[in-house]
């Protein structure tokens, strides 16, 4: 049954900025360019990561067109479950379609979960790679050989995978308010950091845009350096440098040819700032846009806290549009563009940037040597940097886990799941129930996505391999290059099946939206037909290429967008059977018919 009236019931305390930035937290380009990037390195290889820029354009366009969407609904159906509500009452509120309100609703929310619930699983694994990204460079900074520098620690990842979802789950148990207060720290932070690296990176390209200039890269070992190398470490474990015939070590230079640009028949950097925003075919941008969804979704967030928003038809649309534009159009296009822009002869997409667990870490290493002097000051600036990307990630993680258990919430309180998720603690007034799920499913997701993310095309090198610790911490998680090569790479995989439900949560949402405003006096052609026609057309687009991308473009693997396919396929099937059966149970119809009153989440 529904949840009993005199239970708690949440307060509005949120204005248009805590709104906003709550939305920001989670679509957080300090968090994101971090990790999409080395993501994005490997999907699509070995051509598709020139067309980076390109396809976040195009994921820019589809979230916009959906974000008109919600913005619309929200001044009609303001109240906590976003989408779940907006299906419920827009179909109740037509004639023609109110017999398939609860349908509707139910589909729109269990598709739902199928983002929501995984979502914040990437983000737990993204920031375990991170934290073990950071062990390794503290290791090796120290001079400790416990931890390798490129190669974080599958076990400390798995441990550190369940108490940072646990750790943030409380800080969401604990109250929206102090939430929102943490996210507007860490949306200053991060944006400021992050434009520091953007204006570094265009600048070192500019420094070192001529054939021979001196330019820094790093060595086997991940040291940075400027001096030529060889692949193969020394007996003794070490980097060997070339030397000259006077003996002398020998600088290392740039290459802006065209060969270089190619080398091993891949893409390695673009030779002209203009490269980096051309879509250079037709197939490269839609492969980005498949993963770069993952930076833009978030801004529909905050429909969900219409409970706790004080004036919620007025600000929670103008919340949804402003996080788009601020993080969306403003921070990523710039960031990715300085990013892209950096890589060179000495540090390219394919050969560098691809098999790395952290290359807007090694690039801050370089232009941080490159800037301040030193290796060593480089290495600083990297690692202040990678502490915002921290911060970012907790606030990205935690927006989620917010508007993850807010929608089970409503959905909860109309026992369409469990009612017990429709619960609210009697002081917190948050959705416990759901937040303590949430923070186990994240847990058991980022295990997963940390124990194969040196896999498929993120395979690395057996050379590596042996180079790695012999302790407790490498004593197992890591397989020799043809195994982890033949493997789909964890992270990607629930990476995709998160943009799966995406695409479909989207889809479904333009698809309510035509049906809410059909009829109603406040219809306007452009805004509640053209453009979320467009939305749904786009992510269907999206959604599409999962299928005919891999037979379609040479390199690209099909194990993981099959794998994502077949995971969202299996949701939909136990979401079937649990609709039908639950019903049955309840004894409640599936359709609504004419002289009955679906519960609603109002």
């Amino acid at each position: 049954m529904a949840a009993e009236s005199g239970s708690p019931t949440m307060k509005p305390t949120l204005g248009l900025t805590g709104l906003t930035v709550n939305a920001m937290a989670l679509i957080a380009p300090g968090a994101f360019l971090w990790l999409t990037y080395s993501e994005q390195a490997v999907y699509g290889q070995p051509w598709a990561g020139a067309a980076m820029w390109i396809g976040i354009v195009i994921a820019l366009c589809l979230c916009f067109s959906t974000a008109v969407s919600y913005s619309e609904l929200s001044k009609l159906y303001p109240g906590a479950g976003s989408s779940y509500v907006f299906a419920e009452q827009s179909f109740l509120a037509k004639h023609g379609t109110a017999k398939f309100s609860r349908l509707a609703k139910f589909v729109i929310g269990w598709a739902s979960h199928l983002y929501y619930w995984i979502y914040p699983g990437v983000m737990v694994a993204a920031t375990a790679v991170l934290a073990g990204y950071m062990v390794g460079q503290i290791a090796q900074h120290w001079g400790s050989s416990y931890f390798n520098a490129g190669i974080p620690s599958p076990l400390f990842m798995f441990l550190f995978c369940i108490l940072f979802a646990f750790g943030v789950a409380y800080i969401a148990y604990r109250g929206v308010t102090g939430a929102t207060a943490v996210n507007i720290a860490i949306n200053v932070i991060q944006i400021t950091a992050l434009t520091i690296f953007a204006i570094m990176a265009i600048a070192y390209r500019v420094d070192h845009s001529k054939n021979g200039a001196h330019i820094w890269a790093l060595n086997p070992n991940g040291h940075v350096t400027k001096w030529q190398f060889s692949p193969n470490l020394g007996a003794n474990g070490k980097t060997v440098y070339l030397l000259n015939k006077a003996g002398q070590k020998m600088p290392i230079t740039a290459d802006w040819s065209k060969a270089a640009a190619t080398a091993g028949k891949a893409f390695q950097f673009h030779r002209t700032a203009l490269g980096v925003i051309a879509p250079h075919t037709f197939q490269w941008p839609i492969i980005q846009a498949g993963v770069a969804i993952l930076l833009l979704v978030g801004f529909e967030s905050v429909t969900s806290m219409g409970d706790e928003a004080k004036n919620p038809t007025k600000d929670i649309p103008k919340a949804v549009i402003l996080s788009l534009i601020i993080q969306g159009a403003i921070c990523y296009l710039f960031e990715y563009f300085a990013a892209n822009y950096f890589l060179n002869s000495a540090y390219g997409m394919t050969a560098n940037a691809a098999t790395s667990s952290a290359p807007i870490g090694d690039m801050m290493q370089m232009i941080g040597a490159w800037a301040f002097g030193s290796p060593a000051a480089g290495w600083w600036f990297m690692f202040i940097e990678s502490i915002t990307v921290f911060l970012a990630l907790i606030g990205t993680t935690l927006s989620c886990m917010n508007t993850g258990a807010r929608v089970t919430y409503a959905m909860g309180r109309d026992d369409e799941v469990p009612s017990h998720f429709g619960m609210l603690h009697g002081r917190n007034l948050t959705p416990h129930k759901a937040i303590w799920t949430l923070a186990t499913i994240s847990a058991v997701v980022g295990i997963f996505g940390c124990a194969f993310y040196f896999c498929g095309g993120a395979a690395q090198a057996d050379s590596a391999i042996k180079a790695l610790p012999h302790n407790i911490w490498y004593s197992f998680g890591i397989m020799k290059n043809s195994t982890a090569s033949a493997i789909p790479q964890g992270f990607l995989v629930i990476t995709l099946v998160s943009n799966f439900g995406t695409f479909m949560l989207y889809m479904l949402t333009n698809i309510v939206a035509i049906v809410a405003f059909r009829e109603h006096h406040m219809f306007n052609g452009i805004k509640h037909f053209a453009i979320p026609l467009f939305g749904l057309l786009a992510n269907f687009a999206c959604m599409l290429f999962y299928i005919i991308g891999p037979s379609s473009v040479p390199g690209m693997s099909w194990k993981e967008p099959y794998i994502a396919l077949g995971v969202a396929a299996l949701w939909g099937i136990y979401g079937a059977f649990y609709f039908m059966r639950n019903s049955k149970k309840r004894g409640r119809a599936m359709l609504v018919t004419p002289g009955t009153v679906a519960v609603t989440a109002q």
